[in-house]
């Protein structure tokens, strides 16, 4: 072995000297350069006790508007249900640590290693989590749920075995922007030369600017050769251990410095998600009945110009934006407005709807609808009728998304957000511009406008 050990140093070139140096200089910066373990150098938001009570409190403060506006609302056990929980969480002692990553990382391998080589030699108490395989096109499991799946638990390690794609840079983000703590585990490092794994650790490093460790939790089998004193060789394959020292001491100084405030952290976040799901619970009671309201206004909107046409970019003034409707809508997400305060509402809503050419885009999109059914002899009217109710649904919808935004139980008057509410009616406008919805819809409008003959002979 000492002779071939030899003869491969003799034939080591200046260039791969050259080479040797820079691995080496580069695997130096590398560890020179490794942020140290604890949380703060995990970019995320550190929390006290005092921050997660006030979580709490915030998510009570709308599962009791859920029970204000719907008291037998089947929600409300399992919503005061999680409540208890996250009291009972904010004393845990086990942490809840979860191993992520695409598919082949070597996510269960590395937790059987730790199982079995470091969770004794700790008091901390730990559980481990693997998540379903990220980035599999035919899995159910978006990135997305896997990100919501892990705010439960305290700590992630997110594996990988090479350099980043764009997929786990994204989903990392993601973890991030959760104000969850990661640390991103460069697995399988063995299965590279010594130069390639120094450029990929550096990579890691520039691209994430955060807690990165490099581990081979099951090596890859080594030839070993044995020269017998009789001339004969005998060779086998053996087993290297885990390497896994750089993961394990991170971990170590991590939850001995902070356990406390990881499990502070994942409740807190836990709270702000309860929050967030009876929300939606409110905002669906809320939107049943925002519902039939718009739909009331925006068949008063339809008779009042079909009985009076009206040129198209005056169809807004005239029908699309009722005052009335706004109050009527502010009362039910508890957005209080003056009769005073719904007109300037309602204009705000009318001018950035013509700015954004959304009346001529309806009247044209209604009218063309209309030829495709033979309504020509009544469409002037019609057009205008059935553009009023339109553009008045458009209105009330795009409020009723913006209301939904807004905090719950907070009564904020009119003080409206104009680039949210432009981008809302926007949006809103772009969803109720499928064709599908659009002809029925308008066989909708025309059967309430024109008498029962006229509507056999128009649209059968």
């Amino acid at each position: 072995m000492l002779d071939s050990w030899h003869d491969s140093i003799v034939q080591v070139s200046e260039f791969g000297l050259l080479s040797a140096l820079a691995i080496g200089g580069g695997l130096w910066l590398f560890q020179k350069n490794r942020p140290q373990a604890s949380v703060e150098q995990f970019d995320i938001k550190l929390v006290e006790r005092a921050d997660v009570e006030n979580a709490i409190a915030q998510a009570e403060v709308v599962i009791n508007q859920l029970v204000h506006e719907s008291e037998n609302h089947p929600a409300i056990g399992y919503l005061r249900e999680q409540v208890n929980q996250l009291l009972l969480d904010l004393d845990r002692q086990e942490i809840k640590l979860a191993v992520t990553g695409g598919k082949s990382v070597g996510k269960t391998t590395l937790i059987e290693v730790l199982k079995s080589n470091w969770q004794a030699t700790i008091k901390q108490k730990f559980s481990f989590y693997e998540t379903a395989p990220l980035f599999i096109k035919a899995s159910d499991n978006s990135e997305t749920d896997v990100v919501t799946e892990v705010e439960t638990s305290d700590f992630v390690l997110f594996l990988t075995n090479g350099d980043l794609t764009d997929s786990e840079f994204q989903t990392l983000q993601q973890l991030k922007a959760a104000n969850q703590p990661v640390m991103l585990v460069f697995n399988k490092q063995d299965q590279y030369l010594p130069d390639e794994r120094a450029s990929i650790l550096l990579s890691l490093q520039q691209r994430i600017q955060g807690n990165l460790v490099a581990t081979a939790a099951s090596p890859l089998a080594i030839k070993v050769r044995k020269h017998e004193t009789d001339g004969s060789v005998q060779e086998w394959l053996e087993q290297p251990a885990a390497d896994i020292q750089q993961l394990t001491q991170q971990l170590s100084e991590i939850v001995t410095q902070q356990a406390q405030k990881l499990v502070w952290a994942t409740t807190w976040r836990k709270a702000k998600l309860l929050k967030a799901e009876a929300k939606n619970w409110v905002n669906g009671v809320r939107r049943d009945r925002a519902t039939p309201t718009i739909e009331q206004y925006q068949w008063i909107a339809a008779a009042a110009a079909f009985a009076n046409p009206v040129p198209a970019l005056d169809v807004l003034a005239t029908a699309a934006i009722n005052a009335q409707m706004v109050m009527d809508l502010g009362n039910i997400y508890q957005q209080k407005f003056s009769l005073e305060q719904a007109q300037t509402v309602a204009g705000t809503m009318g001018s950035l709807m013509l700015k954004l050419g959304l009346v001529e885009l309806s009247t044209k999109a209604v009218s063309t609808v209309l030829k495709s059914n033979a309504v020509t002899f009544v469409a002037g009217g019609v057009v205008q009728g059935v553009s009023a109710a339109y553009l008045t649904r458009v209105a009330g919808l795009s409020l009723v998304e913006y209301f939904q935004q807004q905090e719950i139980a907070l009564d904020s008057g009119n003080n409206l957000n104009l680039e949210k509410l432009r981008q809302t009616l926007q949006n809103v406008f772009q969803q109720n511009q499928q064709m599908a919805f659009l002809q029925g819809f308008v066989k909708q409008g025309v059967k309430r406008l024109l008498p029962e003959v006229a509507v056999e002979k128009a649209v059968g």
